[in-house]
C-alpha cells in the first residue's frame, strides 16, 4: 500500500471531491460551533478524539453521520461511561486507533496494524507521518485556547492512499 498524502486546507477550499471522507474532530468541550458543523457536512463518518464536554454535542454530531467517539480527560459522568478510552476504526480497508492523549500510546500496539493515529488533547494541530504511520491531531474544535486555531481535520482514501487536511474554522 502506498503512503499517505498531506495537505492544510482552509476552509472552503480543498475537499476529497467525489470520494467519501471521514470528519475529525477533538477537544470541543462542550461547544459545538455552526463552524465546524458547517466543515463537517457531507462526512461519510466522524470521529470524536475526546474532550467532548457533554452529550449535546455527539447528538449534534450523530444528526449528521454516523459517530465513533473517544472518552477524553474531562469527559466525566454517566453519558460518558459508556466511551471507550481507546478505538479502532477501518475505514475502506485503512485501519486507524484512536486514543485521546498521545503520550498514551503503545507504538507496539499499533505498529502492525494501524495505518492512522488520530489523537486530540494538545488542542495543537497537526498531521505526521513516522513509520508509515499517518498521526492525525485535529486540534481543538471548541473554545479557543491560547492563540491556537481553531480546526478540524478530514481524511479520505484514493486508491490506497490516506489523504489528511487540516480545516482552518473563522471563528470570532
Amino acid at each position: 500500500m502506498m503512503n499517505k498524502t498531506t495537505r492544510d486546507v482552509e476552509a472552503g477550499c480543498d475537499n476529497p471531491g467525489d470520494h467519501p471522507w471521514i470528519g475529525v474532530v477533538s477537544d470541543t468541550h462542550g461547544l459545538m460551533r455552526r463552524e465546524a458543523l458547517d466543515a463537517l457536512a457531507g462526512s461519510a463518518l466522524i470521529l470524536h478524539a475526546g474532550d467532548i464536554g457533554k452529550p449535546s454535542v455527539l447528538e449534534e454530531l450523530r444528526e449528521m453521520a454516523p459517530v465513533v467517539a473517544i472518552r477524553g480527560n474531562v469527559d466525566r459522568g454517566v453519558w460518558a461511561n459508556s466511551l471507550p478510552e481507546h478505538e479502532w476504526v477501518d475505514f475502506q480497508g485503512i485501519i486507524m486507533h484512536m486514543l485521546h492523549d498521545i503520550a498514551g500510546l503503545s507504538i507496539a500496539s499499533v505498529a502492525t496494524s494501524a495505518r492512522v493515529v488520530i489523537s486530540g488533547h494538545s488542542h495543537q494541530p497537526s498531521i505526521a507521518e513516522r513509520d508509515g504511520i499517518l498521526f492525525l491531531n485535529p486540534g481543538s474544535a471548541g473554545p479557543r485556547r491560547f492563540s491556537l486555531p481553531v480546526t478540524i481535520a478530514r481524511l479520505w482514501v484514493v486508491e490506497e492512499v490516506i489523504n489528511a487536511g487540516l480545516i482552518y474554522l473563522r471563528v470570532s
